[in-house]
């Protein structure tokens, strides 16, 4: 099935419309609760490195057809991502007006231990279409689990048994204590602190917390949060935390919280989503109608205290991203735009030159993913494509229908399966033997 990937479908399948819904790494870890780790584990939102690579895997050009479901488990609603850590899968749910944790033994389907509390949740009448949640994706570090709910409640859990840390509310500190469309931004974990953005619009903080306690080591209250995920990254000879906040693109000392600089980025209705890349020197951005845009970042002279400049490098306005975060193969950005009713392409990494783009009509969100030496684009519609990652002409090596219902979370691909969740339930397909 080595066919080019432009022109081999008209479009995808007109079958699933969830009422126009939005969705909304550095990690170091070594899992006191199994004996070993493995290099396939997904421990947070969109991997290890939180850029969509999934390490470890020999390049395949060949698939079963078709998909074999290996089981399938109710897990609840929400589209927050799951998780596989040492052969343990941990889902974030809602059952009617609590929220749920799951830990479930991967090859058997078998749930291991729950937890729920009360999460009542009033949505707002923007949001009406949009689901209760949760959003956010948890993330497992140092034998702990952290769940971010969807109207801010933080959750610390034992891992292995289920016993609840501590827990962390926020609506006696802000006027929302989420989002018009809910809490989305996934927390992150780094050397012994957990960073997360808490709070509702125009009103809301960046905080760093000791992992382990719960307790605050610092607080940016300079804008609410957006719906994007906060990504680490050396740039400039320093550690710097980096997200799209509710109006602006900032980056944040990531031992201090000091606002290092930030750029006005405000979409329609703030719906700031993408999470950022970084390329060599350059950071990658892109919002609905903003086009995708490529900075470089440096001090504006060689004092260690001075002042940081954003230079802008390219800015391609032909595509722009709205609910998808763009992945790298090399010198090359993938991504997704909601342009044309959904479309794939590729820039240049280094000038942001468009190298190709897909056929329209590719749904209204799609997950992306490197995999076996291949890319994985998987729509909202359940549309898996695995296809080559050639900029002149990829080419589609097998499509899959997985799922039963809208593909919201990001799928988990690990040894030669596949883990997704649609609106209700968990599901795991192999897609070759082996």
């Amino acid at each position: 099935m080595n066919e080019p990937l432009t022109g081999q479908r008209a479009a995808l399948r007109q079958r699933c419309n969830p009422s126009g819904r939005r969705v909304g790494w550095l990690l170091g870890w070594a899992l006191a609760l199994f004996p070993w780790t493995l290099a396939q584990d997904y421990p947070q939102w969109r991997g290890v490195n939180r850029d969509g690579q999934m390490g470890g895997l020999p390049v395949r050009t060949t698939w079963s057809e078709p998909a074999r479901l290996l089981w399938s488990l109710p897990v609840g609603a929400g589209y927050a991502t799951p998780l596989l850590v040492g052969g343990r899968i941990y889902v974030h749910a809602r059952r009617a007006e609590e929220e749920e944790v799951l830990a479930i033994q991967e090859s058997t389907a078998k749930i291991l231990w729950s937890d729920r509390y009360p999460a009542p949740y009033q949505l707002d009448p923007a949001a009406a279409g949009h689901g209760k949640g949760p959003k956010s994706t948890p993330v497992f570090a140092e034998g702990r689990l952290y769940t971010l709910g969807i109207s801010g409640i933080l959750s610390c859990y034992d891992g292995a048994r289920g016993t609840l840390l501590w827990r962390k509310r926020f609506d006696d500190r802000f006027p929302s204590a989420s989002p018009v469309f809910g809490t989305a931004a996934s927390p992150l974990v780094d050397a012994g602190t957990l960073y997360l953005h808490v709070g509702g619009m125009a009103k809301g903080a960046l905080l760093a917390l000791d992992a382990v306690t719960g307790k605050e080591k610092w607080a940016w209250t300079g804008d609410g949060p957006g719906y994007a995920s906060p990504v680490l990254a050396n740039l400039g000879g320093l550690r710097q935390l980096i997200t799209q906040t509710e109006r602006f693109l900032v980056g944040l000392s990531a031992q201090s919280g000091q606002l290092l600089w930030k750029l006005p980025f405000e979409t329609a209705y703030r719906q700031n989503i993408v999470t950022p890349l970084v390329w060599r020197d350059l950071l990658l951005f892109s919002g609905i109608n903003k086009g995708v845009t490529a900075i470089r970042l440096r001090r504006q002279n060689q004092t260690p205290n001075a002042p940081w400049m954003t230079e802008q490098v390219w800015h391609n306005r032909e595509f722009s991203i709205y609910m998808s975060s763009p992945i790298l193969t090399g010198d090359l950005l993938w991504g997704h735009s909601h342009r044309n009713k959904g479309q794939f392409f590729c820039l240049d990494a280094a000038t942001g030159r468009a190298l190709w783009s897909g056929e329209p009509r590719q749904g209204e969100h799609a997950s992306l993913y490197q995999a076996h030496g291949q890319l994985f684009l998987l729509n909202e519609l359940g549309d898996l494509l695995i296809t080559t990652p050639d900029p002149r002409q990829p080419r589609l090596l097998r499509q899959y229908h997985l799922g039963e219902s809208a593909l919201w979370a990001h799928p988990v691909i690990f040894r030669n399966q596949i883990l997704v969740r649609d609106q209700t339930h968990l599901r795991l397909y192999r897609l070759f033997t082996g």
